[in-house]
């Protein structure tokens, strides 16, 4: 079939009021982690408005639309949950009744993400239209939920338990005007040291966790921080951009060094007059390509004062166990793969092809980011992590980014998208299908 890409611009640009109109009234109701439920029930109702051939909300609460019937599923996912907003303050506008003017929408979850499930919604409606389902495919349209809470949980369940594979996945995560094919990883540490209390008025007496802790910080400090020189006892992670340390170093170029930091620290002790018994922290890992959970707890356990302290420091994995809006509890470890498709792959191409045959191989958008998009390659990645840690990072199912709205827009007071990127979107979902099957 020979794409008329004139006509799938246009009839996304007449879809622009309409997907307006249904993003506003997305966003109108809070649809934080656990409590999206009016998000799916207005996506859901958008989805049998529009004629989708099937929908369904799964027990975990995460909505599917199919569009046609053909061999080959092909997903686009959208995350429908949002962060809170936040201090209050800190809007100038109220964050759920949002606002429109003629090139943004306003509103908390504008950019991340429910523009993504706009544009998609929209996107399987126009290849109806305009005759481009076939047999070759079916389109299928999620929107998931949790993923704040704990990115891919959503997509573990639909592929484990809905029993659902597709051929490939597009993240509508916001991309910018790119398309981006893989992330940093990463996963949730906690180390835990014990001490033995005493009187505060003779420490010596006892064993305080919290200067045990202090020495074990310093080491992971040096692990963030130094290079990978032979005279250094701690190695950083910049080591794994290296050859020598890591057969997987050229990806790991493209998408940037891990690092290691602490987020919590927790502590036990009889009272303020008493030596610390018990301490404990928490440790955000971005991990790169290479880096797998094993090696991260591994590193950790490696550390000098981590050796020093022995039986009486314990390294882990947190675990999210968190009931869905549905009551529905599926637990999963807080391991977040890095992932990334090859820039030479089929889904990679095709999408490149669906791009640069509507829009050239620039990035577009609206006039106020045309400069900063226009710094960057059309390919690229993400900063954030997304679904695609499960998708791809657990299942192997090849992903792929591309959606509307701004990466720095994600979980900051204020947030906006701009019409243009869904009409963009759209356009580019409903000619991706027809290209990939060609």
């Amino acid at each position: 079939m020979s794409l008329d890409y004139g006509k799938i611009k246009e009839a996304a640009k007449g879809y622009e009021k309409d997907m307006t109109r249904f993003l506003r009234e997305i966003v109108r109701n809070p649809g934080e982690s656990c409590g999206e439920k009016a998000h799916i029930d207005r996506i859901a109702e958008e989805m049998r408005r529009l004629e989708f051939d099937k929908v369904e909300i799964d027990p975990m609460g995460n909505v599917l639309g199919y569009m046609g019937s053909g061999e080959a599923l092909i997903a686009f996912d959208a995350h429908i949950d949002t962060v809170g907003i936040g201090n209050r303050d800190n809007w100038t506008f109220d964050p759920y009744e949002g606002y429109e003017n003629d090139l943004e929408i306003g509103g908390r979850g504008v950019s991340d993400q429910c523009g993504g499930i706009v544009s998609a919604v929209y996107g399987a409606r126009i290849m109806k239209d305009l005759g481009l389902l076939s047999d070759k495919y079916t389109v299928l349209v999620t929107g998931t939920v949790q993923e704040e809470d704990c990115d891919g949980l959503c997509w573990q369940y639909i592929i484990h338990e809905d029993k659902v594979r597709p051929a490939f996945v597009v993240s509508t995560e916001p991309t910018d005007g790119g398309i981006y094919r893989g992330q940093r990883g990463r996963m949730e540490i906690r180390v835990d040291v014990k001490g033995i209390s005493c009187h505060g008025s003779a420490p010596e007496r006892g064993d305080n966790a919290i200067y045990k802790m202090a020495d074990i910080l310093q080491d992971v400090r040096a692990l963030n921080e130094n290079d990978a020189a032979d005279d250094k006892e701690i190695k950083g992670l910049a080591r794994m951009l290296e050859e020598k340390y890591n057969p997987q170093w050229q990806e790991a170029n493209f998408l940037g060094r891990g690092t290691i930091t602490v987020s919590e620290i927790f502590f036990t002790s009889p009272s303020r007059c008493a030596v610390a018994d018990s301490c404990s922290v928490s440790l955000d890992r971005r991990m790169t390509a290479g880096e797998t959970w094993e090696s991260c707890l591994d590193e950790i356990r490696a550390l000098p004062a981590v050796k020093k302290y022995g039986d009486d420091v314990t390294v882990s994995m947190y675990e999210y166990a968190r009931p869905s809006y549905t009551g529905l509890t599926y637990p999963i470890e807080c391991y977040f793969p890095t992932w990334v498709i090859p820039k030479d792959h089929p889904v990679t191409k095709a999408l490149e092809e669906a791009y640069e045959g509507l829009y050239g191989r620039e990035r577009t958008g609206a006039p106020e980011t045309l400069e900063m998009r226009r710094a960057r390659p059309l390919t690229d990645k993400w900063t954030f992590s997304t679904n695609g840690v499960s998708i791809m990072g657990r299942n192997g199912i090849p992903c792929i980014g591309f959606g509307p709205g701004a990466e720095a827009q994600a979980h900051a007071p204020n947030e906006k998208t701009w019409k243009q990127d869904l009409v963009t979107c759209a356009a580019v979902y409903a000619a991706l299908p027809s290209i990939y099957c060609k």
